[in-house]
């Protein structure tokens, strides 16, 4: 028996953590986002699936495992749930598993930062290098590239990820990652100078500084077209930053332009970097720019990652 519906499925295990990733101009893709969209499967898929992520969940690693084998039956060519079982072999210490289903993941949807971010931790684990397969993946896709220095940059190698930038056509993206992976390096360079000093030092204001101090103030004043276009400009010499994402949002739902706020909104979704407050911030602003345009579903989706703050 099949039923048509919609389901949304929005459990952090399931393809990502709210979290960064570089979107170029504001180039959002659906499944790229926080949630996975599933229409028209059997009841029987989606009853094994929901208790995969409930298995995998209370760390019934084994059971989980079967069951996504049951639910890759039913849809073989079912990417998410290749993702999914990568990181339940790797939560089960099964490397060898994990890597292939990490691969196969990959090569379907080699965009994707959190599936990219799967196979880097999987061969990591196992003291290697994504160089040592990159003859299995699509290694030179110009957004695997850059969700590549992205992991690095996090992961505080950056090294690595300065490698991958160097060898990258030069965009917005690449020098702002630059500029940043540079001067981490350098403020780790100082500290190191200076641990054992108090130093106090009155910084300059910066470019960035500048277009924070002067939005905030438009948004005091309500001044929403102002900040919507100040916001843009930000974003285009900053396009790694979460917060004019949020405040580029924000007023363009002030000024009714629903749908532009949810394409930006979800986009620098990508960007966060465990920063809840402000991910709160972006979620209730798509959930007022959804209700506003009648998405419902899409509208309790992002209230209930609201409430529950993931």
């Amino acid at each position: 028996m099949r039923r048509r519906g919609y389901i949304f499925i929005f459990a952090l295990g399931l393809v990502l953590i709210p979290g960064p990733s570089y979107a170029q101009e504001n180039d959002f893709k659906e499944e790229e986002s926080s949630e996975v969209f599933l229409e028209e499967y059997t009841d029987e898929f989606q009853e094994k699936f929901f208790e995969a992520l409930k298995q995998k969940g209370i760390e019934n690693y084994d059971r989980a495992v079967n069951l996504l084998l049951e639910c890759k039956r039913l849809d073989p060519n079912n990417s998410v749930l290749d993702h999914e079982l990568a990181k339940a072999y790797l939560a089960s210490k099964q490397v060898v598993l994990a890597q292939q289903y990490g691969i196969s993941a990959l090569n379907a949807r080699p965009d994707n930062l959190w599936v990219l971010n799967t196979l880097v931790d999987i061969t990591q684990r196992q003291g290697l290098g994504l160089d040592l397969i990159k003859d299995k993946i699509p290694y030179s896709n110009a957004k695997l590239q850059e969700n590549l220095a992205l992991i690095y940059f996090r992961q505080e190698n950056y090294e690595s990820a300065l490698k991958i930038l160097n060898g990258m056509k030069i965009s917005a993206f690449s020098k702002d990652l630059s500029s940043r992976i540079h001067n981490h390096i350098k403020s780790r360079e100082n500290t190191e100078i200076q641990k054992d000093s108090i130093i106090v030092e009155v910084q300059k204001e910066s470019p960035m500084d500048n277009y924070l101090t002067n939005i905030s103030g438009f948004l005091e004043k309500s001044d929403f077209k102002s900040a919507a276009s100040l916001s843009e400009e930000a974003l285009e010499n900053f396009p790694a930053q979460p917060y004019f994402y949020y405040t580029y949002g924000l007023s363009l739902n002030k000024v009714k332009k629903h749908k532009e706020a949810i394409a930006i909104l979800e986009s620098g979704l990508d960007y966060l970097l465990d920063d809840a407050d402000l991910a709160n911030k972006m979620y209730k602003e798509l959930v007022d720019a959804n209700n506003a345009l009648g998405n419902s579903s899409k509208a309790n989706m992002y209230l209930s990652k609201l409430k529950s703050g993931s």
